[in-house]
């Protein structure tokens, strides 16, 4: 593939492939590292590419699996104790705890979801992509990523109740 080509794939899909990254990373920095990796990864492997599926769905999944590597990578090096001691300012503990209930809640019910309506929540929650843009990622139709996030709606909307309840 000529250099011309590789830049215009670059442009076409450098954002889709932030955003996926940032919502699987939930960190701007690590997501933009993992995501200049993915696009040289791909350069050197581009003659994998079969087109099979759009190359964005390609470029997506070569992400995932950077990200996979990287939290193995974490995992070894750094107990979680340290990490969090690390990234938490204890001044602030308080404040950020009281502001984030709602949200840690939300994400400890996602966590119990399936992995890919997991997925496609966090795509459309934080990652803030469309419908249209999830399906690619996934692999599937725009409205099957309608269908999806609608049904993780409701299963979230039920679990709040039953949350309330309690």
């Amino acid at each position: 593939m000529d250099k011309r080509k590789v830049e215009e794939v670059y442009e076409e899909n450098v954002k889709a492939v932030y955003k996926y990254l940032f919502c699987l990373t939930h960190n701007a920095d690590l997501a933009e590292e993992l995501t200049q990796e993915t696009f040289y990864q791909a350069a050197k492997g581009i003659d994998k590419f079969r087109g099979g599926c759009k190359i964005s769905t390609w470029l997506c999944q070569i992400g995932k699996r950077l990200w996979y590597k990287e939290l193995e990578k974490r995992k070894r090096e750094i107990p979680v104790s340290e990490a969090v001691e690390e990234n938490i300012g204890f001044g602030d503990m308080e404040n950020d705890y009281l502001l984030n209930v709602e949200k840690v809640e939300l994400f400890r019910m996602l966590h119990n979801f399936d992995i890919t309506t997991r997925e496609v929540m966090y795509l459309r929650l934080t990652g803030e992509l469309s419908f249209s843009e999830i399906g690619d990622i996934m692999g599937k139709t725009e409205n099957w990523a309608r269908v999806t996030f609608y049904r993780g709606k409701q299963k979230l909307m039920k679990g709040r109740k039953e949350w309330n309840k309690d």
